[in-house]
């Protein structure tokens, strides 16, 4: 998992939110989890075992705010 960087979109897999698009804001590898966000859904940690990855990336920054991580996503 350590391929993973701030800014990776992902499809969500499990939860309330499965298959929702999404991007990593912060990743902790300790605890194998990320933050994320998306159009659709509220800024969340989410364990990474949860996540596709689609290889894409976004050029996002830590404190960024959902609506440009939403336009962005688009």
């Amino acid at each position: 998992m350590s391929g993973i960087k701030t800014g990776a979109v992902c499809y969500k897999l499990a939860g309330k939110n499965a298959g929702q698009k999404a991007v990593v804001i912060e990743i902790d590898e300790k605890t194998l989890t990320a933050v994320i966000d998306g159009d659709g859904m509220k800024k969340k940690k989410c364990n990474m075992r949860h996540l596709f990855f689609t290889g894409e990336k976004i050029d996002i920054k830590k404190g960024t705010k959902h609506e440009e991580i939403v336009e962005a996503l688009k």
